[in-house]
């Protein structure tokens, strides 16, 4: 597939431009001479705001091509090894098991994937589950440290590596890898930020549904404030904080009291796809119309829902990859090397519209043939 940005954003990007000239000359008294649109179209798209957004959105478009590490394992890896997956609650955690799964067992490997509420009960529970199954290594995403700190400490102390992704938390003391840490997420919320500035021509007002339970969404939530208000001037936010019980359930009546109650919002901000999950079809119902949906965190849903027109827009997050740096990173620890190249790997991430949607048959990996270019890594191929 072409790595060029999608015909949708540059329409999206361009799409001010019209509307802009009309205004012109309107104000002008019907002036309807080339100069003046031209100038009206030269002021719309020289606006630095706007013209930062598109570049960003355009750069943030581009397909990957190559998984983010290369060093290859360089010695045999060792099969028959148990790891433990502890999911997280929610339907990308366990996606990301899945994928986990498919690469350990690649190289010989069971996996037990050990499912949780998404509540710091179920969580320490799980985390007692794998203490007690003495696996050789731990996989985990969602949640901090805070949350099973004794557990962590005992495996820790037993030599068992606990690997984390997708978490608020530090790398040390018992973490043997984290990625789409803090200091990686930020990205995701500039990239929505992106596509928001540049579909509204700058002109947007948006809402902001966000997850705060999944602490780790927080600096996506002010990487998406920040650079909103750096490229978008005078554009209206606001943000809505969900508790995770409305998760499947009461989601899309929440969506849709809050349209009524805010009829000039143009843009609709998901900080996970799972918080769209029946949303169009409520909005639909309830006569709402001419409303811009976005997610952070795609999942087979949404990009269903991009494929039929029912949301605009997804950033498209790194779980293929993500789940086979982590088994790398493993392949490395049991050959007695350390995880250096997979924690400096810096993933791919990527923005998707209608038009440059790679597929809607499920989570899609971003780098098309990442299984084998690890392979190659691992030598299997």
């Amino acid at each position: 597939m072409s790595s060029r940005p999608g015909r949708a954003v540059r329409r999206a990007l361009t799409a001010i431009v019209p509307l802009t000239a009309l205004l012109a000359l309107t104000a002008c008294g019907g002036d309807s001479s080339p100069a003046a649109a031209d100038a009206s179209q030269a002021a719309a798209a020289d606006t630095p705001g706007l013209t930062a957004a598109r570049a960003a959105a355009e750069k943030y478009s581009e397909r990957p091509t190559r998984i983010p590490v290369t060093e290859p394992v360089g010695k045999d890896i060792p099969e028959g090894k148990k790891i433990d997956f502890i999911l997280c609650g929610v339907q990308s955690c366990k996606d990301l098991a899945d994928f986990f799964t498919a690469g350990a067992k690649e190289l010989g490997w069971t996996v037990k994937q050990i499912a949780t509420q998404g509540t710091p009960e179920s969580v320490q529970a799980a985390y007692e589950q794998a203490l007690r199954d003495k696996p050789d290594a731990v996989v985990a995403s969602g949640f901090p440290r805070a949350v099973y700190a004794k557990q962590l400490a005992e495996l820790k102390a037993a030599g068992i590596p606990v690997i984390q992704s997708n978490a608020d938390d530090v790398l040390g003391d018992g973490i043997s890898l984290l990625k789409n840490g803090p200091d990686d997420v930020g990205i995701q919320g500039e990239m929505i930020a992106s596509w928001v500035v540049s579909d509204s021509g700058a002109k947007a007002d948006t809402v902001y549904f966000d997850l705060p339970a999944y602490t780790i969404l927080k600096p996506v939530e002010e990487a998406f404030a920040a650079k909103y208000k750096e490229w978008c001037e005078g554009c209206a936010l606001d943000t809505v904080d969900v508790p995770i019980t409305s998760v499947g359930k009461d989601m899309p009546d929440r969506v849709v009291s809050y349209l009524r109650s805010h009829p000039k919002v143009t843009h609709v901000v998901f900080s996970l796809g799972l918080l769209n999950v029946g949303v169009p079809a409520a909005l639909k119902t309830a006569g709402i119309t001419g409303k811009h949906l976005v997610v952070n965190v795609g999942d087979a849903q949404s990009y269903q829902y991009i494929q039929s027109g029912q949301t605009d827009g997804a950033m498209a997050l790194n779980s293929h990859e993500t789940a086979w740096l982590q088994v790398d990173a493993l392949a490395r620890h049991f050959t007695d090397q350390p995880m250096d190249a997979d924690q400096k790997a810096v993933l791919p991430n990527m923005l998707v519209t209608k038009d440059n949607l790679p597929s809607a048959d499920g989570d899609f990996p971003l780098v098309e043939d990442y299984q084998a270019q690890f392979k190659a890594l691992w030598g299997l191929s």
